[in-house]
């Protein structure tokens, strides 16, 4: 098949990794790959003084000078746009399939002409974050007549309970399991607990911070582990005894996840939540919220999942206790939950993923 991706912009984030890797296994098998990506939006004088008056230097530096994104270091042929703007037919050569990875790529799909390929639209989050005049735009792009794939069931139950049936195929991403491994190991001393830092109210940072002050009350040698793609600043810091890493190349983070024994997942909003995945495959029970794929891959035993509760308060309180409990429950419990985390992580293979991924697009390129 010749296939041609349409990308929003080129980072480090979990979707982009999702397409990387879904666009280098298809080239790996012989079709024809091509990702058109977007530019990258400059920021405005008032964004760049607003993140300069807010010391988010991190943020600014990265909007202005953007480092290589998963696609980029995925060795799949890539055409950039020389400027922020919806990607046109010229900006595309024809093929058989053409796959919108968000919802401004699908609307620019939907203008594209036959030559370019079929439509498929790879929804890997109900992306109306904006507000409520991006929520009518997503809307719009989500009804546009395309084959449609989500990356979990939960998504697609939240879509569809929304917009009704779009008969949508859940296709569940994966972790590489060559390199998310870590060996057999017992409860550490001290306990630690870690996440993913981000600035973002969005990851939920802030419940785990939460989570773990309370903890603390009760398990007070409590050590904590993150890393992100943002250092903490002043009006989004750290506990000062956090051990951070910024930006950890990849194959630096599993040694992360295997160092914690308990990690935390708190996001608001999260299509999927591969780090419940990579920390599972690494050994590590993840306490987590009933967000994205949390409900179906906690439900093995390989951690916690909380109740979903929508009081904040309630909602860390819960989840400092299940710190507790796992800092405290007896050590061979902990070792079968452990036990448990990985033999589900190993249920989710790429190459299954992209099995099934590939005969979608044939079928949608046949309708």
């Amino acid at each position: 098949m010749r296939i041609t991706f349409l990308l929003p912009r080129d980072d480090l984030a979990g979707g982009t990794r999702v397409v990387a890797t879904f666009a280098r296994l298809l080239q790996q098998r012989g079709h024809q790959v091509l990702v058109v990506c977007n530019a990258q939006p400059k920021p405005s004088i008032r964004d760049a003084l607003r993140l300069l008056r807010h010391r988010h230097w991190s943020i600014l530096r990265r909007r202005c000078f953007p480092q290589p994104g998963h696609m980029a270091l995925s060795g799949v042929s890539m055409y950039r746009l020389e400027r922020h703007r919806p990607i046109v037919a010229s900006d595309l050569p024809d093929a058989d399939v053409v796959v919108a990875t968000w919802w401004e790529t699908a609307v620019w799909m939907h203008d594209l002409p036959a030559a370019k390929g079929a439509h498929v639209h790879l929804v890997q989050g109900y992306e109306i974050w904006g507000g409520p005049e991006q929520r009518e735009l997503v809307h719009a792009a989500l009804r546009l007549p395309s084959r449609k794939l989500v990356v979990s069931k939960a998504l697609k139950q939240e879509i569809e309970g929304v917009l009704g049936d779009l008969d949508m195929a859940v296709v569940n991403p994966a972790v590489d399991l060559d390199l998310f491994d870590a060996p057999r190991r017992p409860r550490q001393s001290p306990p630690t607990v870690g996440f993913i830092f981000a600035q973002s109210p969005i990851k939920g940072s802030d419940r785990c911070l939460q989570a773990i002050s309370l903890a603390r009350r009760q398990v007070p040698d409590l050590r904590v582990l993150a890393f992100g793609e943002q250092r903490p600043s002043q009006q989004c810091p750290l506990p000062p005894d956090t051990d951070f890493t910024f930006q950890p190349a990849q194959s630096l983070i599993p040694d992360l996840y295997a160092q914690c024994d308990a990690w935390l997942f708190a996001s608001r909003i999260d299509s999927f939540g591969l780090p419940i995945l990579e920390a599972m495959a690494c050994r590590t029970p993840v306490i987590g919220v009933p967000i994205g794929a949390a409900p179906d891959l906690l439900a093995q035993g390989g951690g916690v999942l909380l109740s979903g509760t929508t009081d904040e308060e309630a909602l860390c309180q819960e989840m400092a206790d299940a710190i507790v409990r796992l800092c405290r429950m007896p050590a061979e419990q902990w070792q079968a939950m452990s036990d448990a985390a990985y033999a589900q992580s190993r249920r989710y293979s790429w190459q299954d993923a992209t099995t099934l991924f590939e005969g979608l697009l044939q079928q949608a390129i046949e309708a």
